[in-house]
């Protein structure tokens, strides 16, 4: 999927952060001299992939316009426990207030670049692609999803606006694999992906004969999984979903499969440890 322009939608997410943190005033940060100017840096308590920088300094900015923001280390790098990430100067207020909401951001995306980062290497050498899904924290999505690809791994459908993912109760509704299939070619516009969801192997059967270019495995057996491998034999590209973890990832990988899509990329965030100090 091209990738959106991040400018409104970054500018979209500090504003409702700091809005919900600050309404009308920052009670604490006014017992701080008005003119007064402070510096900060931010350290990781962790190996991690850095990531939403832009985010960061946002908050800062949008601030003290006068703010400036010094990076140690650059967007996507694997950064090393006590490593220093940037240095902060600005009025000492501004600073005090922007704060929270600015590591919010670093420690939330940094912790779903570190995740794909570690799936994405589980699966070197393999071939298969590590996705993403729609399982995203609620006004993060285009967020997180620039997480995903600075992780090393891949996105899918932003929305429901510019892909067609045909489920099961999609195709029950709509009379069967091949109905589906057939209503979906017929009205759905040429440069959007058309990918069909399948539960045992005769449904793939169904979906190729449909003419399916993008079959999603759902909840297949690593067994079932070679198996429909074998038997698309390339003429669709395959996607295995659900149950996968680190411990499995790299078996289904092995399976040969094309693309193995993962929620917990984007729904089960564990965010980084960092630490912003002043002085």
């Amino acid at each position: 999927m091209p990738t959106p322009n991040l400018a409104p939608h970054i500018h979209l997410n500090v504003s409702a952060a700091l809005d919900e943190d600050i309404r009308d005033g920052d009670l604490t940060a006014q017992l701080i001299p008005e003119h007064a100017q402070a510096q900060a840096t931010v350290v990781t308590r962790q190996q991690m992939v850095l990531c939403g920088t832009l985010w960061f300094e946002e908050c800062f900015i949008s601030l003290d316009p006068d703010c400036t923001i010094h990076w140690s280390a650059e967007e996507g790098e694997l950064v090393q426990p006590g490593q220093q990430l940037c240095e902060v100067k600005g009025n000492a207020r501004a600073m005090l207030t922007a704060e929270r909401s600015a590591l919010n951001f670093l420690q939330t995306l940094s912790g779903t670049a570190t995740l794909v980062r570690r799936y994405v290497d589980a699966v070197a050498g393999t071939g298969a692609r590590i996705m993403d899904t729609r399982k995203t924290l609620p006004g993060l999505r285009i967020a997180q999803k620039h997480a995903v690809l600075v992780g090393g791994g891949n996105n899918q459908r932003i929305g429901l606006f510019d892909g067609v993912l045909i489920k099961e109760n999609h195709i029950a509704a709509a009379g069967g694999i091949v109905a589906v299939l057939e209503h979906a070619f017929r009205v759905t516009p040429p440069h959007i992906p058309i990918q069909i969801e399948v539960e045992t192997l005769p449904q793939i059967d169904e979906a190729l004969n449909a003419g399916a270019q993008l079959i999603l495995l759902d909840n297949f057996s690593l067994p079932d999984m070679h198996t429909a491998v074998t038997h698309a034999a390339k003429r669709a590209e395959l996607e295995a979903s659900g149950g996968i973890n680190l411990d499995n990832v790299r078996l289904i990988a092995e399976t040969g499969v094309d693309r193995i899509s993962i929620g917990a990329l984007t729904k089960d965030v564990q965010a980084v440890d960092l630490s912003m100090r002043f002085g």
